[in-house]
């Protein structure tokens, strides 16, 4: 009886208090996963992503070239950019499909080629301001998550104020805040 007693608190320390067969299965388990992100990763994210930039790029190319021949003071107008600037601070968006879940708080500026130009922003500050929202508000969360988007998230911005103020030169547009919740 009284090796009994003295057998079960030695059974109960004896317990190991690690697993080797977590080692065993967990470790080549999570490899294999690994593996088969980067594999995913690797062949399916990346080339999707790669023809939506090269989509955006053609698409900003042709842009540029079309402003080029327009323009006539080009390097004036790069030797100045942010001389003038014209700041729409905290326009708050709830973005496309989010039932008002989520949002968008974003700061943007305009870098503008003269005083005048500035001006006349002031002068259609609603106006902008609504064009801003609608445009934003317009865009589901993926568009305004992906970082390639927002380039040509801000050609349209551009040309929408240039649509607004006909005789309005906007030589850059700036994200100076953007957060999404």
């Amino acid at each position: 009886m009284a090796k009994d007693k003295t057998e079960k608190p030695e059974e109960i320390e004896k317990k190991p208090k690690f697993n080797i067969k977590v080692l065993l299965i967990g470790i080549p388990l999570f490899m294999i996963q690994l593996i088969i992100v980067y594999f995913i990763t690797a062949n399916f994210l990346l080339d999707k992503w790669k023809e939506g930039n090269q989509q955006l790029t053609a698409n900003s190319n042709a842009e540029l070239t079309s402003e080029n021949k327009n323009e006539d003071n080009t390097s004036a107008s790069q030797n100045e950019l942010g001389k003038y600037v014209y700041l729409e601070e905290d326009v708050i968006v709830n973005p496309a499909n989010t039932q008002g879940k989520r949002l968008l708080l974003t700061s943007i500026g305009f870098d503008l080629k003269s005083e005048e130009n500035k001006t006349a922003m002031k002068e259609k500050e609603i106006p902008i301001r609504d064009m801003i929202i609608t445009t934003l508000a317009s865009k589901t969360i993926d568009q305004l998550n992906s970082i390639s988007f927002r380039d040509s998230l801000k050609s349209e911005i551009s040309q929408k104020v240039k649509n607004l103020i006909p005789n309005l030169k906007v030589n850059k547009v700036y994200f100076s805040k953007y957060i999404i919740q």
